[in-house]
């Protein structure tokens, strides 16, 4: 159980933040620019939420969402180590990944197949699902790039988490603009 009784600590007044373990560092550290983003797309579905109350199964599933995404933070956030630590550490699963797997084809066999591009936009959900899914890319690239330096490690379910939530986002938003019906088609050349 977490327990925050004081908000400020005065502690990243000097630009440095702490990861799980007790490691410092600084605030523009690429770890920390990477589960910084995964907070903002789980704030950006906070928004989406804002237009799902009358789902509940939207709702239910976006709020599981925002639930794996404080894991993956804190999978980030703890840079695996070769020693044991005194608790067991909170890592993203592939029964995670699995389950979105299975969400996106649930939603997936309503919707007619694609014969252009989508732009966002559409129903106000659908919208605040594709800000969300361009969110859920840039927490992957970043995923991605830390993974490639040789000194970090980032488990590869961090990856595929994110990759397939950016899937799921986007047949989401394709799903609650009326099944498709109301997708805004990208038309190539249409203003030249």
């Amino acid at each position: 159980m977490v327990a925050l009784n004081r908000i400020y600590t005065k502690a990243g007044d000097g630009g440095g933040t702490q990861l799980v373990g007790g490691e410092r560092r600084r605030k523009s550290d690429l770890r920390i620019e990477c589960y910084g983003t995964v907070d903002e797309l789980n704030a950006t579905l906070g928004l989406v939420r804002l237009h799902t109350s009358s789902d509940p199964d939207a709702d239910a599933l976006l709020a599981r969402i925002q639930n794996d995404l404080f894991d993956l933070g804190a999978d980030l956030a703890t840079p695996p180590r070769d020693e044991p630590r005194k608790r067991e550490d909170l890592r993203i699963l592939d029964s995670q990944v699995d389950r979105l797997e299975g969400e996106i084809d649930a939603m997936n066999a309503d919707l007619a197949p694609l014969r252009s591009f989508v732009l966002p936009g559409g129903t106000p959900v659908s919208a605040h699902l594709h800000l969300a899914r361009t969110v859920c890319r840039r927490a992957e690239r970043l995923a991605v790039a830390l993974a490639e330096k040789p000194e970090e490690k980032v488990a590869p379910e961090v990856i595929r988490y994110l990759n397939r939530l950016s899937d799921l986002l986007f047949v989401a938003a394709r799903f609650h603009n009326d099944r498709g019906a109301r997708d805004v088609l990208w038309v190539p050349g249409q203003n030249r």
